[in-house]
């Protein structure tokens, strides 16, 4: 009996010993559950806190979302004129409702001064403006001046210790560059998504008069306009504006007005009120095959005058229908979008050398722009 105690407190002994030694050394081995239900369970390798995932557009962001605002609009609403009349008051009932109406939308500082990009249509017609910064300061901003024909406005606020993002080069874009952008869509909050550039010089969608959209895939929703579109450094490379959907909702195909054209209405407003354009008067259209025919013409390349106003600086320099312009002010133009882009970026009274051809006869004409009519510009 003694013998089978002593060897039964051996086992015992040398049991707590083995498991002692697991215990030091392999601890997880003791954690794992035996039996069906058990999970084999992978982990990945700790990281640095702060550490960067490989790919991460986090640095861009962090630099440009604090310049990124919201903008809250509110327009009283109009009272129907037939409201006080007894008869229409019978028959449809007291339907007056003064509930002002509102709107979202995101805006860009650009300025230490307070000087705010966003979109025309963002703010048109608002009786109150309130921004709302990225720290959640909030302030009522005022309407420094607007452009429909680029659809921009800028506004300005007054605060100190302003985030002020840089401008980037948008002339220097290029097709599968990578791009951020950041705005409030549907008043959630500062949002940021990513894409590349889709496409450069978009125009003839009937959205602005000037039109050389930035297209992207990066997300952009009801309440980005106005937001900015950022590169990979966080640097401003357009002002986000429209959206084609047949929902209502994002589809991969936003536009985005370049900042080289934003920060030209930026400087006319602040220097001058407004944006002056030239103008000299002409009717232009895309110079296609059947065109050229018509007038007999053996060019392909420029742009077909198809008509020219009276009394316009392009009639008293000569110009006639039938004419093909070649390039403005040594500029070419090789569609009636840049065309109308190099005659707006001409100085009033300044006189300029017109590249034509007409009936296959090279000419050199000079034209005096004057300054450019202000227009409603098309319906979206």
């Amino acid at each position: 009996m003694k013998r089978h105690w002593l060897l039964f407190s051996q086992v015992v002994t040398v049991l707590l010993a083995i498991w002692f030694v697991v215990a030091t050394l392999k601890p997880d081995w003791l954690n794992r559950r035996a039996g069906v239900a058990g999970v084999t369970l992978l982990e990945a390798a700790p990281s640095t806190p702060g550490a960067l995932m490989p790919g991460s557009l986090s640095p861009a962001a962090k630099r440009a979302s604090p310049a990124v605002v919201s903008i809250a609009t509110t327009q009283a609403k109009s009272a129907n004129p037939q409201s006080n009349d007894p008869l229409f008051r019978y028959f449809y009932g007291d339907r007056e409702d003064d509930s002002p109406q509102q709107g979202l939308g995101s805006g860009v500082i650009v300025s230490p001064e307070g000087y705010i990009l966003t979109n025309n249509h963002v703010v048109d017609g608002a009786d109150e403006i309130e921004v709302t910064l990225s720290d959640s300061r909030r302030v009522i901003a005022k309407v420094i001046g607007t452009d429909p024909e680029t659809d921009l406005a800028v506004l300005r606020i007054t605060l100190d210790r302003l985030p002020v993002i840089a401008l980037g080069n948008s002339d220097t874009l290029q097709v599968g560059d990578k791009v951020l952008a950041i705005g409030n869509p549907f008043g959630v909050g500062q949002t940021v998504t990513s894409g590349i550039v889709s496409a450069l010089g978009r125009n003839q969608l009937g959205i602005n008069t000037f039109e050389n959209f930035i297209q992207t895939d990066a997300a952009i929703n009801p309440g980005n306009s106005g937001g900015a579109l950022v590169d990979v450094n966080g640097s401003l490379l357009g002002i986000n504006t429209a959206i084609y959907s047949r929902s209502g909702g994002n589809m991969g195909i936003g536009f985005a007005i370049p900042v080289s054209t934003a920060r030209q209405v930026l400087e006319g407003i602040v220097r001058d009120g407004q944006v002056t354009r030239g103008w000299v008067g002409v009717e232009p259209a895309e110079l296609t095959a059947e065109l050229a025919e018509t007038f007999g013409l053996k060019q392909t390349e420029g742009v077909i005058i198809i008509g020219v106003l009276q009394n316009a600086p392009a009639a008293k320099a000569g110009l006639k229908p039938g004419d093909v312009l070649l390039s403005v002010a040594g500029q070419d133009v090789r569609s009636v979008g840049e065309l109308l882009t190099a005659i707006a970026a001409l100085k009033p009274g300044e006189p300029v050398k017109l590249a034509v051809m007409r009936r296959n006869q090279a000419l050199t004409l000079d034209v005096t722009p004057s300054q450019r009519p202000k227009t409603k510009p098309p319906a979206p």
